[in-house]
């Protein structure tokens, strides 16, 4: 009965990145994201966005905070590094959160529970995949 069904071997593949490293590189690239947002507005926080948007899609699947610590995103079942649309896609929620941030209260509570699911989600999944891991089929692996 378990014929045609479609097996995701990557968990035996690709262990989960260290949480800790993978918090680091985040905290990283928040700090590329607010500098872009205060060097150059209005145009900064455009920037800010697309940076977010599109970080995992450098070379070798990594933002600056995943390539200064040793980090590297790939697509799970091809083992290629995250392309930039891989990376809009994987990024998308957190994108939003970033959009809602700046609506008093209501933006601060939905960012926050944004961000405390995908912290969850980095912690309790066997691969460390979060939400936009999900959607753009991706995985943050150690280099």
């Amino acid at each position: 009965m378990g014929e045609g069904r479609e097996t995701d071997d990557a968990s035996t593949i690709y262990p989960k990145a260290d949480i800790v490293n993978r918090i680091i590189a985040r905290f990283i690239d928040i700090l590329v994201v607010a500098a872009l947002s205060k060097l150059l507005p209005p145009v900064g926080f455009f920037a800010a966005v697309t940076y977010l948007l599109i970080a995992d899609g450098f070379p070798k699947g990594g933002s600056i905070g995943k390539r200064l610590i040793g980090l590297k995103t790939v697509v799970r079942m091809s083992s290629h590094a995250c392309s930039f649309r891989d990376s809009i896609i994987r990024n998308f929620p957190l994108a939003i959160g970033y959009l809602l941030f700046f609506v008093p209260y209501i933006g601060w509570v939905f960012t926050s529970l944004i961000l405390v699911i995908e912290g969850l989600l980095v912690i309790g999944n066997e691969r460390g995949m979060r939400i936009g891991d999900e959607l753009a089929k991706t995985q943050v692996l150690d280099s």
